[in-house]
């Protein structure tokens, strides 16, 4: 049977062009049921959990109720807390990107309510709100519900949980008789069926039966980063773990056309699967990865069905997935034929509560880790070198190199020639560089006394010079370049000192910067866990 598509769906073209540039193959299986039956223009219920892709589910056919001629809310959307709100808003607003006009706001508690207030006199078509901010706005008179035309409740049942049945039946009643309203639980108490019963209209049922889940034995763990942070958090993983073979999931094609163009251009072997390449493309990068020619597949989770290769080592949710089963799918990529298996995926700060719902749903915990620091890296390096070269003499034929060891041993002891064999092992990596950079302790500066020497992820192969490292610092910090130290510069690092006391606004203002187009990462030099 034919899959379903995007443009199978009706959708507005304006709309499917934000659909489709984002890079979203297909629909989820609530999406595909919910977008026309909302299209239709009923009132719906539907039960879901939290990470099935309900916000387009509803947002899509809703935000086609929107006259952007019209500069007063139409559509009203309920959510049971402010972390969600912004999250619906922000996807609200991706998908209505070439629909000119239609503006999208989140209301709730915790942010100033004149700052929202401004923003309704400018002209908002889409509110997401959490109950009690929106009833202070009705009260205050700043929100008019009388033009509203959808209303969708968002998490129903958690509203219902946190005790908001009084608020939602209040803002219901400001909201004209004519609307439709849509409704998404993950269960359905009875104050649901008070809900239905008194304020929708014949509500039509919608229920996406979820698979048996059968999560494999793997280890499971996430990192909290900073969204800018991710792709140097995920570069230090894949240096840490050395895989052999590994899948990074995305979840839009766009998504993995940039990371692979980003590791590519940071020297690791990988290549992209999704469904704008051609069946002979994929073929094509499918035997490098199974021939090892490529290390790292980077996919989208429709183009992964077709992946059946047993050796994979580790899985990485580079972003997490829009449907919680694609996880359990993305991580029994690895494990197999009674092998170990590692997944890690990658958590901003606002999908902690995304990760504790989808804990929830494979019953199982995802345990935290916190992101590999470079000295983590340097001392792993060491070990896997002591590693293989205990292997190599357990695999002997090193006679024709015992004469030259003897040689050396007779002016130089043992240990001695053994520790020069690796520095100059690490030397090839310049970990080596970096482990006797990072150990210069930094100069005392006679204008502001102790200085703290920090590390900075870029150097001269990334075309930078001390003179961007310098103008960068001193322009984001705002501190004078005088008082900035010591600048060494090596091929893919730098060390540079700053003054002691200005150590965390450097620290604030360069990790949310660019030098010569290359996200910056810093730290103190001698970080530890």
């Amino acid at each position: 049977m034919k899959e379903i598509q995007f443009q199978d769906l009706s959708i507005k073209k304006e709309i499917l062009k934000g659909i489709l540039e984002l890079g979203f193959e297909v629909p989820t299986p609530i999406q595909a049921q919910a977008i026309p039956k909302v299209y239709e223009g009923g009132d719906i219920i539907g039960q879901a959990q939290t990470g099935t892709g309900k916000t387009a589910a509803f947002g899509i056919p809703m935000l086609e109720k929107v006259d952007p001629k019209q500069k007063t809310p139409q559509v009203l959307i309920l959510a049971p807390t402010r972390e969600l709100s912004i999250q619906v808003a922000d996807e609200i607003r991706k998908f209505s990107k070439y629909l000119s006009g239609t503006n999208s706001l989140a209301i709730y508690g915790g942010q100033p309510i004149d700052r929202q207030i401004k923003a309704l006199k400018r002209g908002v078509q889409v509110v997401v709100g959490t109950p009690g901010r929106l009833l202070d706005h009705i009260r205050r008179k700043t929100l008019k519900l009388d033009k509203i035309a959808g209303v969708v409740l968002d998490e129903a049942d958690q509203m219902l949980d946190m005790g908001f049945l009084e608020d939602i039946e209040t803002i219901l009643k400001e909201t004209p008789d004519s609307r439709q309203t849509v409704m998404f639980s993950a269960t359905m108490p009875k104050a649901i069926e008070k809900i239905a019963r008194n304020y929708m209209n014949k509500p039509e049922k919608i229920k996406v039966v979820h698979k048996e889940l059968t999560v494999p034995k793997i280890s499971q763990y996430y990192f909290e980063v900073k969204g800018h942070q991710k792709l140097d958090a995920m570069c230090r993983i894949l240096d840490m773990e050395s895989s052999d073979r590994g899948i990074i999931f995305c979840r839009t094609k766009k998504g993995v056309d940039e990371l692979v163009e980003n590791l590519q251009s940071r020297g690791y072997s990988s290549g992209a699967i999704h469904g704008d390449l051609k069946q002979s493309q994929r073929d094509r990068v499918m035997k490098k990865f199974r021939e090892g020619i490529v290390d790292l597949l980077v996919a989208t989770d429709v183009a992964a069905r077709g992946i059946d290769v047993d050796d994979i080592d580790l899985v990485i949710n580079y972003d997490m997935p829009e449907d919680f089963e694609y996880y359990v799918h993305r991580i029994g990529r690895t494990g197999r034929a009674g092998r170990k298996g590692l997944a890690y995926t990658l958590v901003t700060g606002k999908q902690i509560r995304t990760l504790r719902a989808l804990e929830a749903y494979i019953k199982g915990k995802i345990v935290r880790k916190a992101v590999p620091t470079i000295n983590d890296i340097v001392e792993k390096k060491k070990e896997t070198i002591g590693q293989e070269i205990g292997q190599t003499i357990e695999k002997g034929g090193l006679s024709e190199y015992a004469n030259l060891a003897e040689k050396l041993s007779e002016e130089y002891s043992s240990i001695d020639v053994a520790a020069a064999l690796l520095k100059m092992l690490m030397a090839e990596n310049e970990i080596d560089a970096f482990e006797t950079a990072k150990n210069v302790p930094a100069r005392k500066n006679k204008a502001t006394g102790a200085m703290v020497r920090m590390f900075i992820n870029i150097g001269k192969k990334h075309g930078a010079r001390p003179g961007d490292i310098l103008g960068a610092i001193s322009g984001e910090s705002g501190i004078s370049g005088d008082l900035i130290g010591v600048i060494d510069m090596y091929d893919k690092f730098t060390f540079v000192e700053v003054p002691e006391e200005a150590t965390d606004t450097v620290l604030e203002s360069m990790n949310r910067n660019r030098i010569k187009g290359r996200k910056i990462n810093m730290e103190p030099a001698n970080k530890k866990r």
